[in-house]
């Protein structure tokens, strides 16, 4: 099956219009399993499903492991996207933002190893460390892809400038940021920056984390060691005042007979052709109720309505915690 299909910046690579973030499969949302991920892996691929995003720090590389041996059954058949720049000790959420050209070398023949793959189709720099001149980081990722190992540059979490900057020592294809309904700042000035330099825009937890599903009551919803129990925006009050949000997207989801994942996402498709949700789910029926969105059809006036229901600044609570805010925004 082929669904629609959207380039990658300049790369010359494309992407299925929805990719799939398999972040979950190895830790942060509750308990997994390998053979229900798998599964999902393979429906995501049978789809249409054509990117898998990863990174190293998933599961401290387990992540990449569990998605190489499903590569290994698809060769050709699947780009994959990872990170790098991101060290974190196991079994701590604490981390350190590492840009150095020895790290992400050492990195990216790790992630090569774990994926067994030759070439990494997308690489980026998970968070930025400015600390390290930008100039030797580009330089590290640009000498990478000259050598074959990687195919394309990517970066995350970056700020406009940092964005051009960058762009101007070795091309970037592509930027991953969060950006959904209740996370409208990438339209502050990154898109924009995007669409000068030519990169795509790749949208991470394009849900809200499951929030703007409406299917997150409280607390009692998540599994124990959900990562969400300790983000600022499922604590407390936060949470409570944040409901509105969730019972919004229901009632406009309601209203155009589609559910809240496939409004939320279909909005944020409805962005530019430059833009691909990657939400993420380790379960093949949230998988299927999230391709949907492709069947969502909003016209200019449906889309200017949700964007009006949903200002900048709408979510209470800040995104990550101080320790998960490092090297945004960079």
């Amino acid at each position: 099956m082929q669904l629609q299909q959207r380039r990658i910046g300049h790369s010359g690579l494309t992407s299925s219009a929805l990719g799939l973030g398999c972040m979950g499969m190895s830790e942060f949302y509750g308990a997994t399993d390998e053979a229900q991920s798998l599964a999902t892996l393979e429906a995501a691929l049978a789809a249409g499903v054509t990117l898998f995003d990863t990174a190293d720090a998933y599961g401290f590389g387990h992540n990449e492991q569990l998605l190489g041996r499903f590569l290994r059954q698809h060769r050709g058949q699947a780009l994959v996207a990872t990170k790098c720049g991101l060290a974190r000790e196991p079994g701590s959420y604490a981390r350190r933002v590492d840009n150095t050209p020895a790290y992400i070398r050492q990195a990216c023949e790790a992630s090569l190893a774990r994926l067994g793959v030759e070439a990494i189709d997308l690489f980026y720099l998970h968070r930025l460390n400015l600390d390290t001149p930008l100039a030797e980081s580009m330089g590290a990722l640009a000498q990478l892809m000259q050598e074959g190992k990687i195919h394309a540059v990517g970066l995350c979490e970056v700020s406009a400038a940092t964005l051009r900057r960058a762009a101007a020592l070795c091309p970037v294809a592509a930027v991953q940021s969060e950006y959904s309904l209740w996370t409208r700042e990438p339209e502050q000035g990154v898109l924009a920056a995007c669409r000068d330099v030519g990169a795509s825009f790749f949208a991470y937890s394009p849900l809200g984390r499951g929030f703007l599903t409406g299917t997150i009551a409280g607390a009692a919803s998540l599994d124990a060691g959900d990562f969400r129990h300790f983000n600022p925006r499922f604590a407390g009050d936060n949470l409570a005042r944040n409901q509105a949000i969730a019972g919004l997207v229901k009632r406009m989801a309601h209203d155009k007979g589609c559910t809240p994942a496939q409004l939320a996402l279909a909005w944020l498709l409805a962005q530019g052709d430059d833009i691909i949700p990657i939400p993420g789910t380790k379960r093949i029926a949230y998988l299927h109720d999230n391709l949907g969105a492709l069947d969502v059809r909003l016209d200019a006036a449906e889309l200017a309505a949700i964007s009006a229901a949903f200002p900048l600044g709408m979510a209470a609570g800040a995104r990550y915690t101080d320790e998960g805010m490092k090297g945004v925004d960079a």
